[in-house]
């Protein structure tokens, strides 16, 4: 697997406990067929959470593929798995090269508008092991990306903004030391697709407590 050397539009960022890497326009001219493909060809579906002893609709689409055995919940919500699509698969060759990490899975995640969004949280759940890859790639509209430390209220909150085609990897002790959020925006924005690549361990790997933070 080659990995994708970094050039001027790369963006690394090693806050403590971190590391996150940007790459700009990384989708190119794929970037509006891939969006349009995405949008047109995927089975969006809207799921409940309860809390606080109510349910409450997820305020985003969102759908869930990769290979047998790739099981992932979250919130408790357990992802109906899909098999890989012929657009998926392709472009997860792709960010696979650029992020020099395989993945068997793929969360995709439809925000329609700017009421749509992603409340503080971690990719931290078992089965995707102590310190996953997490490879993000933005279709669509922009949106602002924002991460702030679990303890550590000394550090500044980061805050980026994901455009058309951008991929963001977040590597090392991002996901145990680190939250992220997508949050919602009063300006009426177009559609978005984030996909989330990710590496689920086989039930025969996974440790630790079944955690789950709400979403």
């Amino acid at each position: 697997m080659i990995q994708r050397r970094l050039d001027a539009r790369d963006e690394v960022l090693a806050p403590p406990g971190a590391r996150l890497r940007l790459l700009r326009g990384f989708a190119g001219a794929d970037a509006d067929a891939w969006l349009a493909g995405l949008l047109a060809g995927l089975p969006w579906t809207q799921d409940r959470v309860e809390m606080f002893g109510r349910s409450l609709v997820v305020p985003r689409l969102s759908a869930w593929f990769g290979e047998p055995g790739a099981e992932y919940s979250y919130s408790g919500i357990a992802m109906r798995l899909r098999p890989w699509t012929p657009l998926l698969a392709g472009i997860r060759a792709v960010v696979e090269d650029a992020a020099g990490h395989g993945f068997n899975s793929v969360l995709a995640n439809l925000y329609r508008d700017g009421r749509d969004s992603v409340s503080w949280h971690a990719d931290d759940e078992p089965e995707l092991g102590r310190e996953p890859v997490i490879a993000s790639l933005s279709l669509g509209a922009s949106r602002r990306f924002r991460l702030k430390h679990k303890h550590r209220k000394d550090l500044r909150r980061i805050d980026l903004d994901l455009h058309h085609g951008d991929l963001l990897l977040m590597e090392g002790a991002t996901q145990r030391e680190w939250l992220h959020a997508v949050p919602k925006r009063r300006a009426a924005l177009g559609p978005r697709v984030n996909l989330t690549f990710r590496w689920v361990l086989p039930l025969t790997e996974r440790r630790g407590d079944r955690r789950r933070d709400a979403r």
